[in-house]
């Protein structure tokens, strides 16, 4: 089974072949028919409203355009007209005008579906919510398995069907997280690229907001009809680069690499090494600044402080109410010292500039390593904090350090690990990078396959899938 790409669908929605409806109402069946929990409100009456007015438009002669009749889902950290916004408290927020991302999917033809769930405050990378619900991750056809956060709701709604863009944020992985732990692609764009405006910040240094889509193509295109810098929507000019003849791939040695579990680093290593078969340069590179970044960002010197004088400031009344999974983790907050808080800025832009200047000299395109270095965990075993804590410093882990060293940053499915679980291959590239690494990434993609060729189907999922092919590797 292939999946049209978002380029096709868009494309026949605005040249009449098709209507933004009769993809809505696909969207609207398959949702309906899903048991995995991804949306804290999904409105269907709506997004039926949106896709007419996409198909007035087409029917007028007008373009509608680039991303005509594609539905979407929004993270519930994200302002949008018309839906509360909780971002995943126990009562929703003062309202919140909608932001850059969400306009700009407006302006190109998008269709939102709805609001997805999210970890309280999105301050949590396991994807667990005790407020609003934490939604199913369809790679285990047993156990409620942890979907990845704090996008908890965002890789899961591409597998349930109801949308081919999710809308993530980004801190310390919390688009990248979720997509290896679904098995789908998540993009975190340079920090500062895209405005964040109209959504509810974590962390004013870090934060990100960007895309998830089922493949690599659909997010590059997606990516560039967004994007000012990449000259908006030019059709056919998006071609996939020509193999990956060429590309010089650098492997770090790395916590990244030697803490992850021995099953995902050989799936992970089994990727580079096709890459490498492919005609792909795999070089190993000492890069301490990995491991010095990740520590950096768990001494909670930056995130943190951040975070609680954005509560302090706006949403006093928020802090009695906050889960303890989040209430507790925020407690040492307040003691970090202003001194401590410069200190950590002024390292990090020194970690950064030192790992640029080294891939630029060791003419490194991108960075290779697990997304991810443990498999998402069950529910059951996060009952207690401590085990909460663990699971969720670990699934920071692989991601973090990209996010303090100022890396743009995909993840794009490797393969499944021995409990059958989605591992993820993380590429990391230089600042303001963005459409080059997009574009390694989509040369990446036909030598390892899409998420249904190389992972096949999620087994909650199987009876609503055509047969696709075998999963490779």
């Amino acid at each position: 089974m292939r999946r049209p790409s978002i380029r096709q669908v868009a494309s026949d929605v605005r040249h009449g072949r098709d209507a933004a409806r009769r993809e809505v109402e696909a969207a609207i069946r398959r949702h309906e028919a899903s048991d995995l929990g991804a949306y804290i409100v999904f409105d269907a009456e709506a997004a039926r409203r949106q896709a007419d007015a996409v198909d007035r438009t087409a029917s007028l002669g007008e373009d509608p355009g680039p991303l005509a009749g594609i539905t979407v889902s929004v993270k519930d950290l994200y302002a949008l007209d018309g839906y509360p916004l909780r971002a995943g408290t126990k009562r929703p927020l003062p309202a919140w005008p909608e932001g850059f991302l969400v306009r700009a999917l407006r302006r190109l033809g998008a269709v939102i579906t709805g609001k997805t769930h999210t970890v309280e405050f999105a301050f949590g990378a396991v994807g667990l919510n005790p407020n609003t619900g934490t939604p199913v991750n369809p790679w285990d056809p047993v156990e409620h398995r942890a979907p990845g956060g704090s996008s908890a709701g965002a890789g899961v709604s591409l597998w349930e069907g109801s949308a081919r863009i999710a809308l993530g944020s980004d801190t310390g992985g919390s688009i990248r997280i979720p997509a290896s732990a679904t098995g789908v692609v998540g993009f975190r764009p340079t920090t500062g690229r895209w405005p964040t405006t109209g959504v509810v910040p974590l962390s004013t240094t870090l934060d990100t907001v960007g895309l998830l889509t089922h493949t690599v193509e659909d997010l590059r295109y997606a990516f560039r009809a967004i994007d000012p810098l990449a000259g908006g929507d030019r059709e056919g000019a998006d071609s996939a680069p020509e193999g990956v003849s060429g590309l010089r791939i650098g492997v770090p040695a790395s916590r990244l690499w030697t803490d992850a579990d021995s099953g995902i680093v050989a799936v992970v290593e089994r990727a580079v090494a096709e890459l490498g078969e492919a005609g792909a340069t795999v070089l190993e590179i000492d890069l301490p600044e990995l491991d010095e970044a990740g520590e950096r960002y768990f001494a909670g010197e930056i995130v943190q402080p951040e975070f609680l004088e954005f509560l302090e400031r706006e949403l006093p009344e928020w802090i009695p109410l906050l889960h303890a999974i989040v209430g507790k983790r925020l407690g040492a907050a307040g003691k970090v010292r202003a001194l401590d808080y410069v200190a950590a800025l002024q390292q990090r832009r020194r970690l950064s500039a030192s790992v640029h200047a080294r891939m630029a000299s060791e003419r490194i395109d991108c960075l290779a390593t697990p997304t991810l270095p443990i498999a998402p965990p069950p529910l059951a075993v996060l009952a207690r904090l401590a085990a909460y804590r663990d699971a969720n410093r670990a699934m920071l882990s692989g991601t973090c350090p990209a996010s303090m060293l100022d890396l743009c940053a995909i993840t794009l499915p490797a393969g499944l690990d021995d409990e059958g679980m989605p591992v993820g291959l993380q590429l990391m590239g230089p600042a303001g990078g963005d459409l080059a690494l997009l574009a390694q990434a989509a040369a990446v993609e036909p030598v390892l396959g899409t998420n249904l060729s190389r992972l096949g189907t999620p087994p909650r999922l199987s009876d609503r899938y055509d047969s696709g092919p075998e999963a490779r590797g």
